[in-house]
């Protein structure tokens, strides 16, 4: 796996787990929520400095965003809110 296709897995996974939306964590993370759907389809090409600040609003260490997922993983589902 690609180190796009690695970060974009690990950004969703992270915030899925985290019942984070996605434009909860671009705003958060001071970004653009289209980007921010972009890196997550493998489209943008974020910069270190980019990632660095994603990583601190999941609150994990950069190296998180790198993990390569278990043979036969499937991918992240869609993290979608519910009703109140």
């Amino acid at each position: 796996m690609k180190a796009r296709a690695l970060v974009a897995w690990n950004v969703r996974r992270i915030r899925v787990e985290r019942g984070v939306p996605q434009d909860q964590l671009a705003y958060d993370a001071g970004i653009d929520r289209s980007y921010m759907s972009g890196l997550e389809r493998q489209q943008a090409n974020p910069t270190i400095d980019l990632l660095d600040r994603i990583a601190e609003t999941l609150d994990v260490h950069l190296s998180e965003l790198f993990i390569r997922p278990p043979k036969g993983a499937t991918a992240p589902k869609s993290f979608v809110k519910k009703p109140n």
